[in-house]
């Protein structure tokens, strides 16, 4: 510390890996001199991954020589913090506490991010193929396009899928749209690949070809058609006069702004006008008549009705006399009884993360080690994996963190009766568990106390988080359900007919459900274990839309994945777990867009505190 002067603070920024999770540094402030609450100008540029949970690490110290070695500097102490937690935070800004020294308090830190222009870009593009490879021995090839961006490391992680065109060896795709994040996170000049398949239906897709572009390779061809050959290098490597596998043409490309999954998380902040009417007597809302005219039955309540709020959209107001009104309804509802007026802050829109786990007798008894709900005092089971790994990433955007959890297929004490939706913390009136933890506490309690039984439903805890969906239409929630599973799913067409249509099912009496894919809510499925999961790609719509009764789904809102795929064959289960979540998030800002967008919902306006 500076003995007759005040600090010379830096901060270093420190960035975790994902497989070692060791501290690399990233960069560093500039050094501003004597101050003890400074505002540094210097910016960290940062890749951002929804699916990935990116640790950061500030620290800070006092410069006291021109030296960059930072052991010669006094350390004055640190925060940790994830990046989505910043994003998820109120207006995108978190302050935390410094701490590290012992015995002392190191004051805060105020952290605060922007999205980058070129993020906001997005592309429409429509392809079509000639003469691709026959793949089907009855019939011609049912091909479809797999785009994948290339990552720092040299791997490629999918971006996107087109829809499948049957029987055509000359397919022409419709148009579609992606964000430039997605296709290439912004470096004009990233390899994308691009892969050529056939489809089949037990999932088992036959590779046709391949070709690699880049964005801004694919931008010049805006004015004219660009053909790409199809290579298979196998096939060129077996056939000395191997020419291509067919060739795929780019009709059109082009680029327009819209809005970005980063814009509705951290929206801005409006304070909305709520009233909340008390039980009364009256016909009319009480208020002075010069600044309301609103009706019970207009606002569909009756005096009965008891406690409701109403938001000044409902009601029929003169905004002039917002503040006159705010203090006349105070004295005249709240001393009357009638009710009264505040001002609530609404900001970016919530993720709400529900959890519905398997309890099949499928899983085995949990108390050997053969059982996928074993658990083992070393290490985590696969489901307690898939939770975790997902979990601790969408809890950075819940900002009460307080999550649903339920587990179906299980006998329930004390009747002993066969559930598809009870809770795991064994409280109906608030299913909630405190994060991702109390989460698995939860779970590993269910497991003491149920009986593992039967069959494998969906569709009632799909039809759960649907009602709660139904009930938000402004943007400001979104939903996203989990369901690990180990098998073969029980009531295919009813949880067909809960994501696609107006499904009725009997609980006590009949019950009308909103279509999940009209609801801001995804389907996460994780299958554990061995078993043969054909059935599951049928709900993942990628290639084909989940349809039911001759009606498709309006969007793709399922994303199904097998938790082997992902298992690092070395033992790291936190390598296999970062995988998992990479891929089985990867689709929920797409998600979120595309139900905002066909709603014609637009962010809050992020305007500075």
């Amino acid at each position: 510390m500076d003995t007759f002067s005040k600090s010379d603070p830096v901060v270093v920024l420190y960035i975790q890996g994902t497989a070692d999770k060791e501290w690399r540094e990233f960069g560093r402030t500039e050094v501003i001199d004597n101050t003890l609450n400074p505002d540094f100008v210097r910016k960290f540029v940062l890749d951002y991954y929804f699916e990935e949970k990116q640790n950061l690490r500030f620290d800070v110290y006092n410069v006291d020589s021109k030296t960059c070695n930072l052991s010669k500097h006094d350390f004055l102490g640190q925060a940790y913090v994830a990046l989505g937690e910043v994003i998820g935070s109120l207006r995108g800004r978190l302050e935390r506490p410094l701490t590290g020294v012992q015995g002392k308090k190191c004051g805060t830190i105020l952290l605060s991010v922007e999205e980058l222009s070129n993020c906001r870009d997005i592309v429409t593009m429509q392809l079509c193929a000639n003469k691709l490879d026959k793949k089907d021995f009855f019939g011609k090839s049912d091909p479809f396009l797999v785009f994948y961006r290339s990552n720092e490391d040299g791997t490629f992680t999918i971006c996107h899928k087109t829809e499948v065109v049957k029987n055509n060896l000359n397919p022409v795709w419709q148009p579609f749209s992606i964000p430039v994040r997605a296709l290439c996170n912004g470096d004009y000049d990233r390899t994308v690949k691009i892969d050529v398949y056939d489809w089949d239906r037990d999932g088992s897709h036959d590779f046709i070809g391949e070709f690699a572009t880049s964005y801004r390779e694919l931008s010049r061809a805006q004015n004219q058609f660009t053909v790409y050959e199809v290579s298979n290098p196998r096939k060129k490597c077996k056939k000395k006069k191997y020419i291509n596998s067919g060739t795929v043409t780019l009709l059109s490309f082009a680029v327009e702004s819209e809005f970005t999954f980063v814009d509705y998380i951290r929206g801005g902040c409006v304070s909305d006008k709520v009233w909340v009417l008390l039980r009364s007597s009256a016909t009319e809302v009480q208020g002075p008549t010069a600044y309301c005219k609103t009706s019970w039955a207009s606002l569909g309540l009756s005096p009965e009705d008891g406690c409701r709020r109403v938001t000044e959209r409902d009601v029929d107001i003169d905004r002039e006399a917002d503040k006159m009104m705010c203090e006349t309804w105070r004295s005249h509802w709240l001393e009357g009884g009638q009710g009264g007026m505040l001002w609530e802050d609404r900001c970016g829109t919530q993720l709400n993360f529900t959890v519905a786990i398997d309890f099949t007798a499928s899983n085995g008894n949990p108390s050997q080690p053969t059982s996928l709900h074993y658990m083992s005092p070393y290490q985590l089971s696969s489901y307690a994996m898939a939770l975790k790994a997902v979990g601790e990433i969408i809890q950075d955007y819940d900002s009460d963190k307080l999550f649903p959890a339920y587990g179906f297929g299980a006998k329930v004490p004390p009747e002993g009766k066969v559930s598809h939706q009870f809770p795991l913390n064994h409280n109906p009136d608030n299913p909630s568990c405190e994060g991702i933890e109390g989460v698995l506490e939860s779970y590993f309690q269910s497991l003491r106390t149920v009986q593992l039984y039967g069959p494998t439903n969906f569709a009632p805890v799909i039809n759960q988080v649907a009602q709660l969906a139904a009930q938000v239409s402004d943007g400001s929630q979104y939903y996203v359900l989990l369901i690990v599973t180990d098998g073969v799913i029980s009531d295919m067409l009813q949880t067909k007919e809960a994501i696609v249509s107006n499904g009725q099912v009997a609980v006590q009496a009949v019950a009308l459900f909103p279509q999940a894919s009209s609801l801001p809510m995804s389907i996460i499925i994780v299958g554990v274990g061995p078993a043969e999961f054909g059935a599951m790609e049928e709900l993942d719509g990628d290639e084909v839309r989940v349809s039911s009764r001759g009606r498709y789904a309006e969007r793709d809102i399922v994303q199904f994945v097998p938790f082997r795929d992902y298992v690092d064959h070395s033992g790291n289960h936190v390598l296999s777990m970062a995988r998992l979540a990479k891929d089985v998030l990867a689709e929920i800002p797409e998600q979120l867009l595309s139900y905002m967008k066909s709603r014609d919902i637009k962010p809050l306006s992020a305007s500075p505190p």
